[in-house]
């Protein structure tokens, strides 16, 4: 079924669910590995670098971020690994899961009201319509 799963997380409650939407397909097939992409905004990433004592340092805090999403995959046991990119989420994830060809992508949906998403738009609305593969949104 799907050898590549792709599941975009921030650490949020709708990245939690996607997480466990993800985890239901990876089970689906023997051989599938799942990896997870956090994506660090340049502009927020700026400020972390400027707080941070090390790099290291750094990357242990961007860890912290989605280990809730870790501990879910580490529970059932599968096979994964994580990916920290940076730069913007949307463009980011669509480049990545385009340029890995991923078997399919899940994410969560941000869940904004009507106005915010007819102004601003969702990371979850862009990925979808630019990523070459199935795309799974959980709401």
């Amino acid at each position: 079924m799907y050898q590549h799963i792709l599941l975009a997380a921030d650490g949020s409650e709708n990245s939690v669910r996607a997480a466990i939407e993800a985890i239901k397909l990876a089970k689906s097939s023997k051989d599938s590995i799942l990896e997870l992409v956090m994506v660090v905004d340049i502009e927020k990433s700026k400020q972390d670098v400027l707080h941070s004592r090390s790099s290291e340092s750094l990357l242990i805090e961007r860890r912290r971020r989605i280990a809730n999403v870790e501990q879910l995959l580490i529970d059932e046991h599968l096979n994964y690994k994580i990916t920290i990119l940076k730069g913007a989420p949307g463009p980011e994830i669509i480049r990545y899961a385009n340029e890995q060809k991923v078997d399919i992508l899940v994410i969560g949906s941000r869940g904004l009201n009507g106005l915010q998403e007819m102004v601003l738009g969702s990371v979850s609305h862009k990925v979808m319509k630019r990523v070459q593969c199935p795309a799974l949104i959980v709401k």
